[in-house]
């Protein structure tokens, strides 16, 4: 079978990049793959949101980086926390777009606009981003 770079992805990282388009994430998997880095250290710092990467370069000693595959490594894996941060962020307003537009079917758009302590324009604008979109169901940390 021929593989479609960006397009395909290998089934060990599936899972873990799930948070990315299916177009740019067999790319991500690639880059992951050639640094060295392996589906389950990926995994591992999404599910604790960064932090071991974050407490490691605080320390500022030398080799801190040389767990997580060295400075590419660790850039890598905290792009990939900002990408899964972004993912929860634009799932997050997903759900707040679909609960405003629910709210203006009963309420006047000043009335949404002080309730949530907003203007009465960004209530439309919040409205209009009521759009579908491929969302992870469950984050890594509650997923069993």
């Amino acid at each position: 079978m021929k593989r479609k770079p960006g397009v395909d992805i290998p089934d060990e990282w599936r899972g873990v990049l799930a948070h990315r388009d299916p177009a740019e994430a067999g790319a991500a998997a690639g880059r992951f793959v050639a640094s060295g880095l392996t589906p389950a250290q990926v995994r591992d710092t999404l599910a604790d949101g960064g932090d071991g990467l974050y407490a490691a370069a605080r320390t500022e000693e030398p080799g801190w980086a040389e767990p997580f595959g060295g400075q590419l490594g660790v850039a890598l894996l905290a792009a990939e926390v900002s990408a899964f941060a972004a993912h929860l962020s634009s799932r997050a307003a997903r759900v707040r777009a679909v609960a405003v537009n629910q709210l203006l079917d009963d309420l006047s758009a000043v009335t949404v606009a002080d309730r949530l302590g907003v203007s009465r324009q960004k209530v439309y604008d919040l409205a209009r981003n009521d759009q579908a979109a491929p969302y992870i169901d469950t984050v890594p940390w509650r997923q069993p």
